[in-house]
């Protein structure tokens, strides 16, 4: 049992947070899956059927000395269409639920065992950087590590969104992968509290 204390407006309480030991081959795994589904599956090449080769046999049969060969549209050839290459395509497949939520549950350990992990129960803030800025340097986030802001606050989100340093999302989109490629997490209290009994639903990608 972990205790986190939560900061912010309506902060000043310790949640008590049941999560399970990190397991890199589970973070690998949730990871791995995200960035297949992100994959846009776009490459694409021209098989022999599809290049702007002429069909007709390029010479005689027998008699030019040369090897017998069809059109020129064949893979052989420079110009020629391509054998076995790239269609569009899908590289998504599916995890079970189980998984993805026991690998959020995992990254929000990793973060709250380094330390790096900041509950926050009312920004109080008023949507200009200049406000999220002076919020962040009270709690210790001066610029020189990349921040996962994940908040329901549109406000807090607005002022955030103009700082290179700082990642803002709604909770719909907690994922595994924004928390571990961001060196701190700040998240509203209210997404940890139900924690104690079950992770998030989903890891968006």
């Amino acid at each position: 049992m972990s205790q986190l204390t939560v900061v912010g407006k309506n902060g000043g309480r310790v949640i008590d947070l049941e999560l399970p030991e990190v397991n890199p081959g589970i973070l690998h795994e949730v990871v791995s899956w995200q960035l297949a589904k992100r994959r846009r599956g776009t490459a694409s090449v021209k098989t022999r059927a599809e290049v702007g080769r002429s069909g007709h046999k390029m010479y005689g049969q027998k008699g030019t000395g040369n090897a017998r060969h069809g059109d020129r549209s064949v893979p052989t050839f420079v110009g020629g269409g391509v054998a076995f290459g790239p269609k569009p395509r899908s590289y998504a497949y599916t995890l079970p639920k189980k998984v993805r939520q026991l690998g959020l549950a995992m990254a929000l350990k990793d973060r709250l065992e380094q330390g790096k992990l900041v509950a926050v129960d009312g920004f109080d803030l008023d949507g200009k950087t200049k406000g999220f800025l002076a919020w962040a340097k009270a709690h210790g986030l001066d610029g020189s590590e990349r921040v996962f802001l994940v908040t329901d606050d549109e406000m807090v989100r607005r002022a955030a969104r103009n700082l290179t340093w700082v990642t803002p999302l709604p909770v719909v989109g907690l994922n595994v992968y924004d928390i571990l490629r961001h060196e701190r997490l700040v998240i509203d209290a209210v997404v940890l509290e139900p924690a104690q009994d079950s992770s998030q639903d989903e890891v968006n990608a």
